[in-house]
């Protein structure tokens, strides 16, 4: 099953852990990724993920999250289609960047776009074409496939 974090995902786990919905995002991410590690699922990784992380100003960070493209088992670049669904997107409330991610992950196939952001998890119901769902959300509906 190949996933499409967006970097407010992959930052997760440096923010202020002092609020319990951070924290719990943060742990959820971090088991998502031990089961990528694992060969549970595939991340995809993109473009605008690179471009984000160049301007993450946290080096500790930076590096980290730039690891995960050596994972990815697959890799987008820019293209016409996701420029042209991005645009799609932001004209239905979606931010640029927020819109040229979903974009990506829909382009790669992905099933599942991972998110923390507020924004983009309030406007889900518009996108058709990938689940958007934030990572406590996707492992509480990962254990009820596994169980049935």
């Amino acid at each position: 099953m190949l996933l499409y974090m967006d970097m407010c995902c992959f930052n997760r786990p440096f923010d202020n852990q002092s609020q319990q919905k951070i924290y719990l995002e943060t742990e959820a991410k971090l088991f998502i990724q031990r089961k990528i590690k694992d060969g549970v699922f595939d991340i995809a990784w993109s473009y605008m993920l690179d471009y984000e992380n160049a301007a993450n100003p946290n080096i500790n960070a930076k590096q980290s999250i730039q690891k995960w493209e050596s994972i990815a088992s697959q890799i987008i670049f820019v293209s016409g289609e996701i420029i042209a669904y991005a645009e799609k997107l932001h004209k239905n409330g979606f931010g640029k960047k927020d819109s040229l991610h979903i974009a990506c992950g829909i382009e790669i196939k992905a099933k599942y776009f991972l998110t923390v952001d507020k924004n983009i998890l309030k406007k889900r119901n518009v996108v058709n074409d990938i689940i958007i769902i934030n990572p406590i959300e996707f492992i509480t509906m990962e254990d009820e496939i596994y169980e049935n």
